[in-house]
Parts: structure tokens; C-alpha cells; sequence
């Protein structure tokens, strides 16, 4: 029966391989793992590459990307969360003069699904200085954390989207009248905190579109 002769690695050999996974799993870390995962970019090259997109800031009621907080109302809700990023710039389009012709009136009723553990976004389109009221509450008082922000209609897609935040909190309710500062999406992000799908009933009356 012959032996089986097992390849002997030189020393040398082992050390560089060791010394080029380290490498690769530093680059790696700071070009992939950092920007998307705590929004941290130092060379520029998450953000370059699409990583950065990746990042879900630790709004109210997030611990970690993915794990929510039990309580989300126990989450203080800071200034820097309102809207874009400084790096982002308002488009020209936001100042564009309203039209001529509003949208016709319209009143509607839906319910939105916020998933156990994740967000989602309901939007519809207005004119700029088009009305609005709008109600809505959770179907069991349920606390979610919400944005009520729009986004300026642009004639070029971009990559990062302008946005300003007009209401930022943690309620199971909410009702106001709205004037649209410029045409384009506005709506409300919905997060929900729960194990359980948290139900929106929501009620709008005004100029828009769905």
C-alpha cells in the first residue's frame, strides 16, 4: 500500500497568504462593511460604489441594522434626521412657479401594512401649493415611528434623492392640513417596532393624485 504524500506549505508562504486575507479583509471593512452598515465612508469609495445606499441610519426605534427596539416612543428623534444630508443640494426645480390649473379635489380612504420589524412608505403626488387634510391612526393604538417628508419631481434622475422632513415622531395618531412647498412625492414613512404587522388606517381629502 503506498503512502500518500500530503503538499508541506513553506513558512514563507503561510505568513504572505495570512498577510493578504488581512489585507483584503481590511479593504473590504472600509470600502463595503463600514458604509453599509454604519454609514461611516472615510475613503469615499462606499459611496462611489453604492454601499453607502445600503446604510439605515439608527432612527427611533432601530438598535442595529435590522434588530428594533421594543419601545420605539423611548427614542429621542434629533434635529439631523430631518431631511437630506448637507451633501445633498436642493434641486431648482423645487422653486419652480406653481401651475395654473390645481388638481381636482378628492377624498379617499386606505389602509397601509406596516410589516413586523421593517418600514414602508405611502406616497402620493401634488402640485405645488396644492391642499390637503389627512388623518390616520393604528388599528390597535399601536406606536410606530414616522417621517411625513416630500421629495422634489426633477426633471434628471439622480442618485441622491432631495428630501425634506416636515413631521418626524412616534404617535398611533395623526391629523393636519398640508400645503405642498413644490411639486413632487409626499408622504409618510411608517416603522414598525413590533413582532406583529402594525395596520395604518389613513383618510385624505384634497388636491393630489395616487
Amino acid at each position: 500500500m503506498s503512502e500518500m504524500n500530503h503538499p508541506i506549505l513553506e513558512k514563507s508562504k503561510i505568513i504572505k497568504a495570512t498577510l493578504i486575507s488581512l489585507l483584503v479583509g481590511a479593504v473590504l471593512l472600509v470600502v463595503a462593511v463600514l458604509p453599509a452598515e454604519f454609514g461611516m465612508d472615510p475613503t469615499g469609495a462606499g459611496k462611489l460604489l453604492g454601499f453607502s445606499k445600503l446604510y439605515v441610519p439608527e432612527e427611533a426605534g432601530t438598535t442595529s441594522l435590522g434588530t428594533m427596539a421594543s419601545n420605539p416612543s423611548n427614542q429621542i428623534i434629533k434635529l439631523e434626521k430631518a431631511g437630506s444630508g448637507p451633501d445633498v443640494d436642493r434641486p431648482v426645480e423645487a422653486d419652480n412657479p406653481p401651475p395654473t390649473t390645481p388638481l381636482s379635489s378628492r377624498e379617499d380612504e386606505t389602509k397601509v401594512v406596516v410589516p413586523a420589524g421593517k418600514g414602508i412608505e405611502f406616497k402620493i403626488n401634488m402640485l405645488k401649493y396644492g391642499k390637503m387634510k389627512y388623518e390616520w391612526t393604528t388599528s390597535n393604538n399601536e406606536i410606530l415611528y414616522f417621517d411625513f417628508h416630500g421629495e422634489v419631481k426633477q426633471e434628471k434622475e439622480v442618485k441622491e434623492v432631495y428630501f425634506e422632513s416636515y413631521t418626524i415622531a412616534n404617535s398611533n395618531n395623526m391629523v393636519g392640513t398640508f400645503y405642498a412647498p413644490y411639486e413632487g412625492k409626499h408622504g409618510w414613512f411608517f416603522r414598525n417596532a413590533s413582532d406583529e404587522d402594525v395596520v395604518v388606517n389613513l383618510r385624505l381629502k384634497g388636491q393630489y393624485a395616487l
